[in-house]
């Protein structure tokens, strides 16, 4: 039985790894939540514990306009919050520390008929201070690796599932809304909460360490992804290249809404072969994602 400690209480991420684990590994993992906000955690014992699971942090805004002040607050909570967490666990005993990162390490997406294709060869480069601050943590944390203290790193890209917020409810709003939407083969890598939270569970039961680069099975498009929610939900929407000039027109636009055209229909992916390991995490496809997402 492996003891994890997760640090950061009622994140999306840590509660949904939690249910997941009790109900699929309850004789392999058990599992525990300590608030990280107050600094009572500082007073913890850690030692009881084989693996911490770092999930504490603040979460992508909006980046453009902000102070000073608001930077240094993703510095403390998302880089230097994350290293003082796996440095305590690694001086009091701690097996295996596993910290998320993120694929904003690697900047934003290509913009609108670019191609962004990410590869084990490709290098951080942090597009704003908040792909800078988990960049930061992401090398901190991995120098404290050595043959007694496991760290595994995981640069997921969008995690979306049932439950999740962000930039996955802005599309299921357009699909329940929308009559026509555009037909732009644009490509993603997605990871579904499930698969996320299995792929947990197997580096947690092998020890695994280093970093990894989950993702599902398919690459996602926009396009497909309000069609499938749409019909989910019983709505009728209309997928046609008739409605792409206005993505193309919007792509061009100054300021906010070339930045949404880009964001929503941009190109962003890990090259499968990163994410194939020697065990399967890819339990659930597109479809069926979308169709628990939606429904369950």
């Amino acid at each position: 039985m492996k003891k994890v400690l997760i640090t950061g209480a009622n994140s999306y991420i840590g509660v949904s790894f939690e249910k997941y684990a009790k109900k699929y590994y309850p004789q392999e993992i058990s599992i525990d939540t300590i608030d990280m906000v107050d600094g009572s955690w500082k007073s913890e014992d850690f030692s009881a514990y084989d693996v911490v699971y770092h999930v504490a942090g603040i979460a992508h805004t909006d980046v453009g306009n902000v102070s000073e002040k608001i930077k240094s607050k993703y510095y403390a909570v998302n880089t230097e919050l994350a290293i003082n967490t796996a440095k305590k666990a690694k001086k009091e005993g701690v097996r295996q520390l596993i910290f998320m990162s993120s694929a904003i390490v690697y900047g934003e997406s290509a913009p609108y008929r670019k191609k962004k294709r990410i590869t084990k060869d490709t290098e951080a480069s942090p597009a704003n201070f908040y792909g800078d601050s988990k960049w930061q943590a992401d090398k901190g944390i991995r120098e404290l690796a050595d043959d007694s203290y496991i760290v595994t790193v995981l640069r997921p890209p969008i995690i979306y599932g049932k439950g999740s917020k962000g930039n996955y409810l802005t599309l299921v709003k357009v699909a329940k809304k929308f009559l026509f939407f555009p037909d732009i083969k644009n490509e993603k890598s997605m990871l579904y909460i499930e698969n996320l939270c299995e792929f947990l569970c197997q580096v947690i039961v092998r020890t695994e360490g280093g970093i990894f680069w989950p993702q599902n099975a398919e690459y996602s498009r926009t396009s497909e992804i309000v069609k499938l929610i749409a019909e989910v939900n019983g709505h009728k929407i209309t997928i046609s290249k008739a409605w792409n000039w206005i993505v193309w027109l919007a792509s061009k636009l100054p300021g906010k809404i070339s930045c949404l055209a880009n964001k929503a229909f941009g190109n962003m992916s890990y090259d499968q072969s990163m994410s194939t390991y020697d065990f399967n995490y890819q339990i659930v496809n597109l479809k069926e994602s979308i169709r628990r997402t939606e429904m369950e």
